[in-house]
């Protein structure tokens, strides 16, 4: 016989399964009696609901599938009861968390938030007072017209970016990340970072490598249900988890704590010299504010920087990945890109701001680059915060809501032949715009939308043009001349970003290197083309 002990724990096992059961059976009637029906989806397992049909690498494959069965509105259970409403279209997501945003603003619970550090990230609390205070912050210095006086630092930076890839094509991620994060790092810190190694920099990749992996729904819920995993004994099985989150808090405490204790250092020493950012600005206005409110300025005025630096290198880096993937794969998008530069600019400078309208075509290849593979498939979850009706579907107070960009952006209605990135699609007749903008979407919708979004869209652009008219990207070549084949991989998680793949990076020509040389900066003058598929 088995001691009582094992049966009791047993006895346990089952009571929270069948709370859970009973939970959801009551609710089931209740719906049936009272209210409208809950939108279509696929039939859930006991407990388990659908979360064993789902790829919880990448779900928004699963979620597109559901959809082509069932519409546009799917609803689907994970275990622990946890309510799902999936949106896959463009049109239903603006009619509900754009129209109706009091009641789609808020987030759902994502048990890996916290213990992974990520709290940080005001983007992912709940709507609240905090959250407002938060955005605030973030809107004075990343609003639309404030975002016109990044552009002369991001013609700057893009430039320097491209002196980097001329010179050390190998590490063109990192290039890339340098990028995306002098920007940020300027305006919201005052911190002016090197052209390449910056240790700032540094600090901000390892921090975002582990957390982005597990903050989805669908891979959160493992640390819902069995929270004790988090104080697993180092040697015990499945103890990798609390590790993970014991490293990824201290390297988003880093990210968090340096540079705000580099911009109070600079203040007190008075060598920002005038320079104003967005974390000087706040700290002089916070002195005016009387002790209880101190901290809580302060705290909120951390998560708003951390959020602007998060948000600036996660998805100016990983459009660039996506852009520099299109242009080894496409080489026919490249060419015409370029001749449009050609044309409209000239071969005796580089690009700006001031050329942006008069470049259709540099606009459409941006534009298909947010559209071919979106860097937050299934955005970030939203949360419904009371009951709501729409076309005739009853959807839950607490219901995760999540809004499938991929299945938007695959609508081979909207965009044939969905997989294969082709910028004509953005061009009318006339080689004008057409009014259907990626932008519109991949950003995301109602009071949660990206705050940064112009200012990140501006970076992307200047990025974009300044390699397109002084580099080349070209499939990489072995040792016999032949190219190398390679299927392009893809991080998994909340981000869907192309891992390092084979290429080569070179100038267009002498005079392309000349237009980009930046003072402090060596270029090696030379189209050697150079087999970046090294690992690093």
């Amino acid at each position: 016989m088995f001691p009582l002990v094992d049966g009791r724990l047993a006895i346990l096992a089952v009571l929270p399964a069948s709370f859970v059961v009973i939970k959801a059976f009551a609710r089931f009637i209740v719906n049936r009696q009272n209210k409208p029906c809950l939108p279509p989806g696929p039939v859930p397992l006991p407990l388990l609901g659908n979360v064993l049909s789902i790829n919880t690498k990448e779900p928004w494959l699963t979620y597109t599938e559901w959809g082509a069965t069932y519409g546009d509105l799917v609803f689907v259970r994970l275990l622990a009861g946890q309510e799902v409403v999936v949106i896959n279209s463009q049109q239903i997501a603006e009619a509900l968390m754009d129209k109706r945003s009091r009641i789609y603003s808020d987030r759902p619970y994502i048990a890996t938030l916290e213990p992974f550090g990520w709290s940080v990230n005001f983007s992912l609390i709940a709507y609240g007072d905090e959250w407002r205070l938060c955005r605030r912050l973030f809107q004075q210095t990343f609003r639309p017209d404030s975002a016109l006086k990044f552009r002369p630092t991001q013609v700057k930076r893009a430039r320097e970016m491209v002196v980097n890839l001329i010179d050390d094509p190998q590490h063109y991620h990192s290039h890339f990340a340098t990028f995306s994060s002098s920007v940020a790092m300027s305006v919201v810190y005052g911190y002016q970072t090197g052209p390449r190694g910056d240790p700032l920099v540094r600090i901000i990749e390892n921090a975002m490598a582990i957390g982005l992996a597990v903050l989805t729904p669908e891979r959160a819920i493992l640390l819902k249900i069995f929270p004790f995993l988090l104080r697993l004994p180092d040697w015990c099985l499945g103890s990798a988890l609390k590790r993970d989150s014991q490293v990824s808090t201290h390297r988003m405490t880093e990210m968090t704590d340096l540079p705000f204790q580099y911009t109070q250092e600079r203040m007190a020493e008075n060598l920002f010299l005038g320079q104003v950012s967005m974390v000087s600005d706040n700290l002089q206005r916070m002195e005016d504010l009387d002790q209880v409110s101190k901290p809580i300025f302060e705290t909120a005025l951390k998560k708003a920087a951390t959020t602007a630096i998060i948000g600036s290198y996660e998805t100016t880096t990983s459009t660039l990945m996506t852009f520099a993937l299109a242009m080894v794969l496409y080489p026919a998008v490249q060419r015409r890109a370029q001749a449009e530069i050609d044309s409209v600019v000239g071969e005796d400078r580089l690009p700006t701001f001031e050329d942006r309208a008069s470049l259709p075509y540099v606009e459409s290849v941006l534009r298909e680059t947010l559209r071919w593979h979106p860097i937050l498939p299934i955005g970030t979850p939203h949360a419904t915060s009371s009951d709501d009706i729409f076309d005739g579907y009853f959807i839950p107070k607490g219901a995760t809501v999540i809004c499938n960009m991929w299945c938007i952006s695959r609508d081979e209605k909207r965009y044939p032949e969905a997989s294969s990135f082709i910028p004509e699609r953005f061009l009318n007749v006339n080689n004008t715009l057409t009014d259907d903008n990626p932008a519109e979407y991949v950003f995301g919708f109602g009071r949660r939308g990206c705050p940064g979004r112009y200012t990140a869209d501006a970076s992307v652009w200047s990025a974009i043009v300044t390699m397109l008219a002084t580099v080349e990207f070209s499939s990489a070549k072995d040792e016999q001349g032949k190219v190398i084949e390679f299927t392009p991989q893809f991080t998994t998680g909340l981000t869907h970003s192309p891992m390092v793949f084979p290429c080569n990076i070179s100038a267009r020509s002498r005079t392309h290197l000349e237009l980009v040389d930046v003072p402090g900066q060596s270029v090696k003058h030379s189209t050697t083309f150079f087999d970046t598929s090294a690992t690093f």
